[in-house]
């Protein structure tokens, strides 16, 4: 039995030692995995413009809705939609030929007025008259000539005139409509320039001057931007919001703008600044920091690791990401590998972020792909597709 026993075990360790030898010529018959394909930036200083933004709603000049003060029946329209006006010029006429026969009969009886004065006042000189007449005959001529002065306003308030310059709407009124008083006829609003009104809240109002520039983005002018002046700013801060009006003025020579539309506004405030930007895809955020990979040289990167083991530097103060050896045959000397690093994130725009420390100008960064990534890892650069790096992005539903 002792025999039979010894032959049972010897030949399952036969069986185990064939098994294990197929198993380890299966795993050394595995191709490693290929190297994660990333795209890459070189890191480079950029101009950036400190700037304030808010959202606006344009705002003429000066606007207004035209209407009558008195009722009456449309005999005349001399305008069309869309025209440009003049200020004074006559828009709108009512019937008014009952007014202005009126006025005739004023006129005349003026006119007797003024000659039976010239008469009294020659013949109070020569003393053939008495004062009291003199006086009778001026007090008449003033009532005369307020009367046909009163006539005079009320013939004019069937005219609709154009307070200023500007532009016409749209224009429903025909001839032989009745208009009451108070109708709005169409709107008219001065289009060069038109100003923009937009909020800030009362802990950047110092950083806001008269004076500053400004430029506009609109969703109906996709790819323009449009400058813009600060013109004036509220003395008064709303008490439910906290926040600060401001006024720009925006020239509009082309007439491009409307008012009412609804804008982005950019102040540029304080001075320009030079900082290191990437594309905010290339930085990685962690509880413990952010942190980017560097392409490096397998060689150099192999250097690294072995001074900083030979200095025993703890990774706090190395500030250096643990790194993890590549598992797989080894690497020429050539080859790019990354290196996690931290940096530190300062301010941000668009798509880029500005970077104030752990990398220097010109350090090429990956940029996308590096969700597998681990320090000493291989990579292959393809570079034909890049992340958005846009400092004014305009996003679009897709």
């Amino acid at each position: 039995m002792i025999y039979t026993i010894l032959g049972v075990l010897g030949l399952i360790a036969l069986i185990a030692g064939i098994k294990v030898l197929m198993i380890v010529h299966m795993v050394a018959g595995i191709k490693p995995p290929p190297p994660a394909v990333v795209s890459t930036a070189r890191v480079a200083y950029q101009e950036w413009q400190p700037q304030l933004r808010a959202v606006g709603t344009l705002r003429a000049a000066r606007g207004a809705d035209l209407a009558l003060d008195v009722a009456g029946l449309v005999t005349h329209v001399n305008m069309k939609s869309g025209d440009d006006v003049q200020q004074g010029q006559v828009l709108l006429q009512l019937r008014d030929t009952e007014d202005v026969a009126q006025l005739v009969q004023l006129q005349a009886q003026l006119a007797l007025a003024q000659v039976t004065f010239k008469r009294a006042r020659d013949q109070l000189a020569v003393k053939v008259i008495a004062q009291a007449d003199y006086d009778q005959a001026a007090a008449d001529l003033k009532v005369k000539e307020a009367s046909v002065g009163q006539q005079q306003v009320i013939v004019a308030k069937k005219q609709l005139r154009a307070p200023f310059a500007g532009h016409l709407g749209i224009v429903t009124v025909n001839p032989g409509t009745y208009l009451n008083s108070g109708t709005v006829v169409v709107t008219l609003q001065q289009l060069d320039p038109v100003y923009v009104d937009f909020y800030v809240p009362q802990k950047v109002l110092a950083e806001v001057k008269v004076g500053q520039k400004a430029s506009l983005r609109l969703d109906a002018f996709r790819g323009r931007t449009f400058s813009a002046t600060v013109n004036a700013i509220s003395p008064k801060v709303d008490a439910d919001t906290r926040n600060v009006q401001v006024e720009a003025e925006v020239p509009n020579h082309d007439h491009a703008l409307t008012p009412g539309m609804f804008v982005n506004v950019d102040v540029d405030v304080g001075t320009q600044q030079r900082y290191l930007t990437l594309p905010q895809t290339a930085v990685v955020y962690n509880p413990y920091g952010e942190t980017v990979f560097v392409v490096e040289k397998k060689s150099d990167f192999d250097r690294k690791q072995a001074a900083a083991a030979a200095q025993n530097v703890s990774s706090a103060q190395a500030k250096q990401p643990p790194a993890k050896a590549a598992k797989g045959p080894q690497l020429p000397p050539d080859a790019p590998v990354v290196q996690q690093t931290f940096v530190t994130t300062g301010a941000t725009r668009g798509d880029q972020v500005a970077i104030t420390g752990g990398i220097v100008e010109g350090t090429e960064v990956v940029t996308s792909g590096q969700i597998k990534l681990k320090s000493g890892a291989p990579i292959r650069i393809d570079n034909s597709v890049q992340p958005a790096d846009n400092p004014h992005p305009t996003p679009q539903e897709r």
